[in-house]
């Protein structure tokens, strides 16, 4: 287990991954590997993301109930941006 509050990292893949049941959708999930050198799946919220192989993520804990994991990616710093045109901030 990883104790600190926020960790960068080189962005390795991404890809979608179904969530436990009962709910279904898929959820954009990235492999990162922190500059501790551990490899994670981190969650990347929002809608729509520019994030390529290789780009430079800042991860913080805090898991999504329904995927396996236990980071997401800080959308707004590094080379993750803020979402575009966001409608609402709370659904």
């Amino acid at each position: 287990q990883i104790c600190t509050s926020n960790l960068g990292g080189l962005k390795i893949s991404s890809s979608s991954n179904n969530p436990k049941k009962p709910n279904s959708a898929l959820r954009k999930v990235a492999r990162v590997r922190l500059t501790s050198g551990f490899e994670i799946t981190a969650y990347i919220p929002g809608i729509g993301h520019n994030l390529q192989e290789h780009s430079v993520v800042l991860v913080r804990g805090g898991r999504v109930k329904d995927l396996p994991g236990r980071y997401r990616i800080i959308r707004g710093t590094l080379d993750a941006v803020a979402v575009k045109n966001r409608q609402q901030g709370r659904s």
